[in-house]
């Protein structure tokens, strides 16, 4: 069974405003083993940052439904609700979480954590959103 670990994150230029998530996957050797920016239009940071999860998830269920996955993310609101610590208010935050949990038990994907992580240590995907997100934006 491989291991990896994905950096998350999620941004939005004006909250909300154009927004775009990325992931940057990693083996248990810290190699690159893959990574995706994904613009997403209008929308908030923290729903970005769940999109980043959900893209993050989709792209394991098509490579390696067999991997064991720990989420890194600099949002401690998102991963609070993932660990089912905070309860959701937001209807659309709740929609994506759902999204996040459904994905998981369908494709018996095996996540063993979501960590929080400061921004600094998040810098590769971190650099993907902007990058994204610079590209998308006339």
């Amino acid at each position: 069974m491989s291991k990896l670990f994905i950096n998350c994150d999620g941004g939005s230029r004006g909250n909300p405003g154009p927004s775009a998530s990325a992931f940057v996957a990693k083996d248990l050797d810290g190699a690159l083993v893959y990574r995706e920016g994904k613009f997403l239009g209008i929308g908030t940071n923290n729903q970005a940052e769940y999109e980043a999860v959900i893209i993050a998830l989709q792209w394991i269920v098509k490579t390696d439904r067999s991997a064991e996955v720990v989420f890194f993310l600099d949002s401690q609101l998102v991963v609070n609700q993932l660990k089912r610590n905070f309860k959701i208010k937001d209807a659309t935050l709740k929609i994506k979480s759902q999204l996040v949990f459904d994905l998981i038990r369908s494709a018996n994907l095996t996540v063993r954590n979501y960590l929080y992580v400061p921004r600094k240590t998040n810098s590769e995907a971190d650099a993907l959103v902007n990058e994204t997100l610079d590209n998308n934006i006339f």
